[in-house]
């Protein structure tokens, strides 16, 4: 029950000089430390830290200064406390986090003062440029179940569809696939074997691939576009 989290999380609050009590307005717990106006901390209580406990600190948050919530935690690490997306987004909403262990130890897993996630230029880079290079719109958004479309897998199929008649090089793929040459030597799907320095060849794995994802005329860029 909830209610066995109210006096570790009430303890640890007073001693951080909070005057606490139980069920004031809806709240599970609200505290107030002295100050004009009093700073004013509401925090929910749930056995476990899920959705619903977050919606509850989003409801309580016009209330208040500061939003907890507090949950049990236990010894492995199945818990939300231990997702970085749970707790990223806690942070860009400003909530800190308490675990209360089974000993009813209280232990601070995000401050509210904590700053919101920084943003990652190079993944977004890398989300950009794949937007760039995919030709078309080959891959239906919120499939997962199927091989994804990407710009590196429409290259690919450009230089098996250009080698289904005869062997090549890559330089003379370059100007349909500029990475060609990367694609033949990492042979990341298995499609390709190479027949002699610098002479590569499509293995029965790309024949397949090509009957699955066909590519039309003579496997120029247009014919990027094939999709799942």
């Amino acid at each position: 029950m909830e209610t066995t989290l109210y006096p570790p999380v009430k303890t640890f609050l007073e001693t951080l000089g909070f005057a606490v009590k139980g069920e004031i307005g809806g709240c599970d717990l609200l505290a107030l430390r002295d100050g004009e106006p009093p700073l004013v901390v509401i925090c929910e209580l749930k056995q476990r830290f899920n959705l619903d406990l977050v919606l509850q600190g989003v409801d309580r948050a016009a209330a208040c200064d500061e939003v907890w919530l507090a949950a049990t935690i236990g010894r492995g690490r199945g818990g939300r406390e231990h997702d970085r997306r749970f707790r990223d987004l806690c942070r860009r909403l400003g909530f800190g986090l308490l675990g209360v262990t089974a000993r009813g130890e209280v232990q601070i897993i995000l401050s509210p003062a904590a700053p919101a996630p920084r943003r990652d230029p190079k993944r977004r880079s890398r989300l950009v440029d794949e937007h760039n290079r995919r030709r078309g719109d080959p891959a239906v958004g919120g499939g997962s179940r199927v091989p994804i479309m990407t710009a590196y897998r429409q290259q690919a199929l450009l230089c098996a569809a250009a080698m289904s008649a005869a062997s090549v090089r890559p330089r003379d793929l370059k100007a349909a696939a500029p990475k060609a040459a990367t694609i033949l030597r990492a042979n990341v799907y298995g499609w390709f074997v190479r027949i002699d320095r610098g002479l590569y060849g499509l293995t029965d794995a790309g024949r397949a691939a090509l009957t699955r994802w066909p590519q039309d005329g003579d496997a120029g860029p247009e014919s990027a576009e094939a999709a799942e």
